[in-house]
């Protein structure tokens, strides 16, 4: 990739980009009653965030307490991918969003999402896998033996039976599973969700010298929470895409939208001019009197983008604050719900 200067792009992957929840979906998809498995643990592993605020937990740990259940139902790395191949939905021009902004900006993926997903993201948006992160989880060098999947059978029964049962989760996850023999692989498991991310923000920043005041960060939800603050407080942008109360809480601006068009232009604005511009853009699409087209005219916007823009794409883009919070949520839920379903813009 050539690149003209040193801003950055760095985004979340499911939401910004994907319509998916890979790891939702192959839960739904390979386990009986896997969804609603899945949901139970989402809203558990909130709860160790938000609430406990348990001690070195990262969010996203939804991804690690399903696995005894993948090994259990005998799934594989290449099921895993061949799902993830045959399941990609994309984002209304975020396509056209990576096409146009790889060669512009330094251009990065951080994603909670497992490594065959985002293996199947990368080839199928032509983007090098070596410039996103994932959760690096190889299921295939797991064994099991057939009394832990009995064990994890009943535990699964436990937790359908028992959904707002949080102590005996507590007991499954953090002293039965750690029993196991197949446990020190899972402890291995770095999720990048929460501090995750901002980890590899960090790394990005030193391995690869990138402005850490020049990064536009994009995220959807509780696992965007730390690199949105990690953002902001480094004077970049900080944007919430159609996202979840955690994420509007962390973000400096609010995206709500059916495309990634506006994300594509607001990232153009950051990178031939910087922060204020953007911020300026927004202020006044908020409160002059002229039209968005105008506006894109004033500041100077690519024909090209301009031609991909539509109205009715976009419902709102503002600057966060306490006034208009609330609105900007109940916006933002609604497409979540639209665009992604009720099922999968429910998880955190």
């Amino acid at each position: 990739m050539k690149i003209v200067n040193n801003k950055s792009y760095i985004t979340d992957c499911e939401g910004p980009l994907t319509l998916n929840d890979n790891a939702y979906e192959i839960a739904q998809h390979f386990l009986k009653k896997g969804g609603q498995l899945f949901k139970i643990l989402s809203l558990y592993d909130d709860y160790l965030v938000d609430i406990v605020k348990k001690d070195e937990y990262k969010a996203g740990g939804t991804l690690k307490f399903i696995i005894p259940f993948f090994l259990e139902e005998g799934l594989t790395n290449k099921k895993m991918i061949d799902f993830s191949v045959r399941n990609i939905l994309m984002v209304k021009d975020s396509e056209f969003l990576v096409d146009y902004l790889k060669n512009l900006m330094n251009f990065y993926i951080v994603s909670t999402s497992y490594k065959p997903y985002i293996e199947a993201l990368t080839d199928y948006i032509d983007l090098p896998f070596e410039n996103a992160f994932y959760s690096d989880v190889d299921i295939d060098v797991f064994d099991i033996t057939n009394d832990e999947k009995e064990k994890i059978k009943k535990f699964k029964d436990l937790i359908l039976e028992n959904p707002h049962d949080y102590e005996l989760f507590n007991n499954i996850f953090f002293n039965e599973i750690p029993k196991m023999s197949f446990y020190s692989k899972m402890e291995e498991i770095s999720i990048v969700g929460g501090e995750g991310k901002k980890i590899a923000i960090e790394s990005l920043i030193k391995d690869k010298n990138i402005n850490k005041n020049e990064i536009l960060y994009i995220g959807d939800s509780i696992t965007d929470v730390e690199p949105l603050k990690f953002v902001f407080e480094n004077n970049g942008l900080s944007i919430s895409f159609n996202g979840n109360q955690y994420s509007l809480k962390a973000a400096e601006i609010a995206i709500v939208s059916s495309s990634a068009i506006i994300s594509v232009i607001i990232a153009d604005i950051f990178n031939r001019f910087n922060k204020t511009i953007v911020l300026n853009f927004i202020h006044e699409y908020n409160n002059s009197d002229l039209d968005i087209y105008d506006l894109f005219k004033k500041y100077n916007v690519s024909k090209s983008l301009v031609d991909k823009f539509s109205k009715e794409d976009l419902i709102l883009i503002d600057i966060i604050n306490e006034k208009n919070f609330h609105e900007i949520l109940n916006k933002s839920v609604e497409m979540r719900d639209n665009i992604r379903g009720q099922e999968i813009a429910s998880l955190s």
